[in-house]
């Protein structure tokens, strides 16, 4: 059944309040620090742009649940230290090899192999000095609950497994199985890892967390279908990164897969269904109905 966004919730604007805060909150993450060459490589990547959608949708459920966004905002930093490093890696000639990344050439074009591959470290470290002992005002048993899910979704049950799987499976025939194995956990791991740590810090149900979980997969899948197409039908300028990456690389997609049409179908079900699974909560549950929403009308 299919949950409708309340046409008085203004998206936009919620969108860049929240997004106001997290750079905010981003750039006060990394002070004056030594070495400067390596704060220099992690602010570069960290600070370069992009839509905020994974510290939005933390902050989001913490909202959900009934919790202070201001508590979840080290947290939403902290996934955003992640996601910045799995970019850093991910552009390195050892795994997708790409010299562009939202707008600009990639870290490791600019400081080197050696220094990208330790800022993405010093970042994903900084992730959890940012939940362990930057969360001042959240019940120590809940941050256990968040690093838990972190260290889950940043590792190999998570985005390092899938990963490897991604790059294992370069060249080859993948079903359908296998490519969403890949993504559940190269993608949705850590999209899950936001939504439901948000609604940790905020002492959520059990039944909400739930529904967050199915929210968040169907989320997950969408999102990385979007992508599979805009691989194909964006450019380069558009995206901020090299366009037809995928194809070059001869990776299997949805869209390789289930075809252009057929893969826009599976990613709005799945919103559908993401939607669906918090009707309980729909009253206070806006900013996350829309936010489903954007992922599939989004254009980069």
């Amino acid at each position: 059944m299919a949950v409708a966004v309340s046409t008085e919730f203004d998206f936009a604007a919620y969108l860049e309040s929240a997004r106001g805060q997290v750079e905010l909150a981003l750039e006060a993450a990394l002070g004056p620090e030594r070495p400067e060459s390596l704060r220099e490589a992690m602010r570069y990547s960290l600070l370069g742009g992009g839509k905020r959608l994974r510290p939005i949708l933390c902050l989001a459920a913490c909202e959900l649940a009934g919790g202070e966004v201001a508590l979840a905002l080290p947290t939403a930093v902290a996934l955003e230290m992640i996601h910045t490093m799995s970019l850093i890696h991910d552009d390195l000639p050892a795994m997708d090899n790409d010299d562009l990344r939202r707008g600009r050439p990639t870290n490791h074009k600019v400081y080197g192999e050696a220094q990208a591959i330790l800022a993405g470290d010093a970042l994903l470290t900084r992730a959890f000095e940012m939940v362990a002992l930057r969360s001042p005002g959240v019940p120590a048993e809940r941050l256990l609950q968040v690093v838990g899910e972190l260290s889950l979704s940043a590792g190999a049950p998570g985005l390092v497994g899938g990963q490897v799987v991604d790059l294992e499976s370069e060249g080859k025939d993948v079903d359908l199985d296998t490519l969403e194995y890949i993504h559940l956990h190269k993608t949705g791991a850590l999209l899950q890892a936001c939504v439901l740590t948000g609604a940790m810090i905020a002492g959520a149900s059990e039944p909400l967390l739930q529904g967050l979980r199915t929210y968040s997969r169907g989320i997950g899948l969408a999102f990385q279908i979007i992508d599979d197409i805009l691989d194909l039908t964006a450019s380069s300028e558009v995206l901020g990164k090299t366009a037809g990456k995928d194809l070059t690389a001869d990776k299997t997609t949805y869209p390789k897969l289930l075809g252009l049409e057929e893969s826009r179908q599976r990613a709005e079900a799945l919103v559908a269904e993401a939607k669906a699974a918090l009707q309980p909560w729909q009253a206070n549950a806006q900013p996350l109905l829309a936010l489903a929403d954007y992922i599939t009308s989004r254009d980069r």
